[in-house]
């Protein structure tokens, strides 16, 4: 079910993790670089993602894209969070950002895993990307009853440039620099694995006191986080019920797969940390998907075939 890159990517991502924990003065040299570090993850990400075929791919089912995108970015994140103020209100917050940021650019890769509907996780990828630096800071700073004192402004403009920059980077590399990218596209994944670590190596060793005396903190987001991944995945499942299974999939890759490590460093900058927490070990949950995904599309197509 799992390539080995696949656990070559979770040791990497949680030995830094704890990296960060233990060793604090060494990896507190990447503190100031994690916002920079992201966007070039994000455009080593997208230079295998094309915005006009895509686009051009998902005229007959924008209805469908649409609906999934509003669910995704709005209705999904406002329910989660007015859920967890009012059960696990010190989450609430760090839920909201994870429910409410965009969809992964690794989640196509785990929707090939599933066979999913490509079409679907990649019309997410592109348009949700360049909404979130509006629906993100809006969610945040305007929920009803929230008490979070955050400017508005700082945070639209914090999204904007670690989205749009990479986006428009990708375009002029491929013009301008066609082998140089090429190059970076055959050594994409050491390359983010390197990233992942140095984002972790800042974030972490700035929360290590905190880590250090709350042990039991990292275990308690880590089953938030796993909770939130499954409610996130019939979420997915639900909202396109109607679909066909591939396309059910990839609704629930779109929602439980979201851009993490975006929020990661977001929530460094803004917030305490709790929420770049959740954002770090729902490392975990996000692989660990593909599991009662392949089981759900497993038993679906059993059922059809004795129907």
């Amino acid at each position: 079910m799992f390539r080995l890159n696949d656990f070559i990517l979770l040791l990497v991502v949680f030995s830094s993790m704890a990296a960060g924990i233990l060793a604090p003065g060494p990896c507190a040299f990447f503190q100031p670089y994690p916002l920079y570090l992201m966007m070039f993850l994000l455009y080593l990400s997208f230079l295998s993602i094309r915005v006009e075929t895509v686009l051009g791919t998902v005229r007959n089912i924008k209805i469908t894209v649409l609906w999934l995108c509003a669910a995704k970015l709005f209705i999904l994140p406002l329910i989660l969070y007015l859920a967890c103020r009012a059960i696990y209100p010190e989450y609430a917050l760090a839920v909201l950002l994870l429910a409410g940021v965009s969809t992964g650019v690794v989640a196509p890769f785990i929707a090939g895993l599933l066979d999913a509907d490509m079409p679907i996780v990649l019309a997410m990828v592109v348009l949700t990307s360049p909404l979130v630096p509006i629906t993100l800071p809006v969610l945040v700073r305007f929920l009803p009853g929230q008490e979070f004192h955050v400017p508005f402004g700082p945070m639209f403009r914090m999204l904007v440039l670690t989205v749009f920059i990479p986006i428009a980077a990708v375009e002029l590399s491929r013009r301008l620099l066609p082998k140089l990218t090429a190059a970076l596209m055959k050594r994409r994944f050491p390359i983010s694995l390197v990233i992942f670590a140095l984002i972790n190596f800042g974030v972490f060793s700035k929360y290590a006191v905190f880590f250090q005396q709350n042990p039991g903190t990292l275990l308690e987001a880590t089953l938030v986080a796993i909770i939130l991944a499954l409610i996130l995945l019939a979420a997915g499942i639900l909202t396109a019920f109607r679909r066909t299974l591939p396309q059910q999939v990839g609704a629930a890759v779109s929602f439980g797969n979201m851009n993490n490590v975006l929020i990661i460093v977001f929530a460094a900058q803004f917030f305490g940390p709790l929420e770049p927490t959740l954002a770090a070990v729902y490392m975990i949950p996000f692989f660990g998907l593909i599991l009662p995904l392949r089981a759900y599309r497993q038993i679906r197509e059993k059922g059809a075939a004795y129907a």
